[in-house]
């Protein structure tokens, strides 16, 4: 009797120390694994002012996501300087003498990160959601700031102590905010790898690096490792759209198309490792779109873009004058961007605040996605529904190749439309412009005739 009570308080104690040593060897397998618990609703956003109003949390928290992914600019930690076109500092124009963005203090970062952290819908979204994280320029520390930025190892501090990452992680120690996470029981699993597009990111029109020689590796590695059912990938600025290609000479936005051979790739990349089921989700650019890309991995590969939390582009002007925006929206060429009648605006992009929702039907046959954004109010304003089924790598490789001097939809680059069709906005501009300057010349000259007649 004796000897069997022994045996089964040694076989007791054998299991309770197994039971104890299987969370600590769960959580350091990799970057950051999660417990097996079915994940079938994410929310992201980013572009969010710590000093504005930021009411969309509430339409966040009834969303009631598992996972909320923060893809940058989650603070605005820069300073921006006023436009002056005259003065002794002068931001803007070609006589311009001083940087409109300058980097402010770690004190005065760590204030906006706790002005967000202590914001009560953002406080209330922590009780029951996991939130992970990377950064984009303004909460890297500079706007459109890459690799040269002296203040990044500290900023990236900041942002981690923001996220609430333990002080032994990996993110601390190597050069970068990039990580990974896989979610959700093995056949159901989702897996989230969170680039990062700064710190390695080589200066703007030099074609070069955007993730460095390091994340590189670190990605290959991440993307040809066990499948899972779903991979998002986040990266603070766009991949598939080029808007810059159609904006320019006016203005330029960020994002991968501005680093062709980058974004080649990390297209080939993907294609390469054979991996099903892959998507991106974006910022950074203060509206909402969804965009499509057919002829890279015999799949469509979507990026479905949130911006912003509080920034947004028809926020930036007098409401009278959002219908521009809409229009210019409207008028842009929609070469990459997903069109239908779901759309609240006709352009299928959104101007006004908000996140991205992300959910999926396990229960469905096939498994289904929904990619979408909301409003500050929850509703859906751009709307994706697609399957497992459909992010598979078709049999037929032709059905997503391109010739040369071919054009199809979502598969054309901006970058290969032609001349006219491509500048149409920069030429719509300059016409505006020049029409503007001759009735000004002309009233001007009419003004002056009269009061040569006058004094006669």
């Amino acid at each position: 009797m004796g000897r069997s009570v022994l045996e089964l308080w040694l076989l007791w104690s054998v299991v309770m120390r197994v039971m104890i040593a299987l969370p600590i060897a769960y959580s350091a397998s990799s970057t950051s694994s999660q417990e097996a618990l079915l994940v079938s609703r994410i929310a992201f956003g980013s572009c969010a002012n710590q000093s504005a109003p930021q009411p969309i949390w509430n339409a966040i928290i009834d969303f009631d996501p598992q996972i909320f992914i923060w893809l940058g600019d989650n603070i605005y930690g820069d300073v921006r300087r006023p436009f002056k076109l005259f003065g002794k500092e002068r931001t803007i124009g070609p006589w311009k003498n001083v940087p409109r963005f300058i980097p402010s203090s770690e004190r005065e970062m760590q204030s906006r990160y706790k002005k967000t952290k202590t914001n009560p819908g953002y406080s209330r979204l922590l009780e029951n959601t996991k939130v992970i994280g990377t950064w984009d320029d303004h909460d890297y520390g500079l706007n459109d700031a890459g690799k040269e930025f002296n203040g990044k190892i500290t900023s990236q501090r900041l942002l981690l102590d923001f996220l609430d990452e333990p002080q032994d992680s990996p993110r601390r120690k190597q050069a970068g905010v990039y990580t990974s996470y896989t979610f959700g029981p093995v056949d159901r699993q989702i897996k989230v790898i969170l680039l990062d597009t700064r710190y390695h990111r080589d200066p703007l029109f030099s074609d070069g690096s955007i993730l460095g020689s390091s994340q590189w590796t670190w990605l290959e590695s991440e993307l040809k490792g066990p499948a899972s059912a779903l991979t998002i990938i986040g990266s603070s600025i766009q991949v598939i759209s080029n808007l810059s290609a159609i904006t320019g000479p006016i203005f330029y936005l960020e994002c991968w198309g501005r680093f062709p051979k980058e974004r080649e790739r990390l297209f080939k990349l993907i294609a390469d490792s054979k991996r099903d089921g892959v998507f991106f989700i974006s910022g950074d650019v203060h509206f909402g779109e969804i965009t499509r890309y057919d002829c890279a991995t015999g799949y469509p590969l979507f990026d479905i873009t949130a911006s912003g939390i509080t920034q947004a582009v028809e926020k930036a002007v007098p409401p009278p004058l959002n219908f521009i925006v809409r229009f210019v929206a409207w008028l842009a060429p929609t070469t990459m961007r997903v069109m239908g009648q779901h759309c609240r605006r006709k352009s299928c992009t959104y101007g006004q605040p908000n996140f991205g929702a992300i959910e999926i039907d396990w229960d469905a046959t096939p498994v289904t996605v929904k990619m979408e954004v909301r409003d500050v109010n929850g509703f859906p304003v751009l709307s994706v529904n697609t399957s497992l089924l459909e992010l598979q790598a078709q049999s037929v490789g032709a059905l997503y190749s391109i010739k040369p001097g071919e054009y199809r939809k979502h598969c054309s680059l901006e970058v290969t439309l032609p001349w006219i069709v491509r500048h149409r906005l920069a030429i719509l501009f300059f016409c505006a412009l020049a029409m503007l300057l001759l009735t000004l010349a002309g009233l001007t000259f009419t003004a002056i005739s009269a009061s040569v007649l006058v004094l006669i």
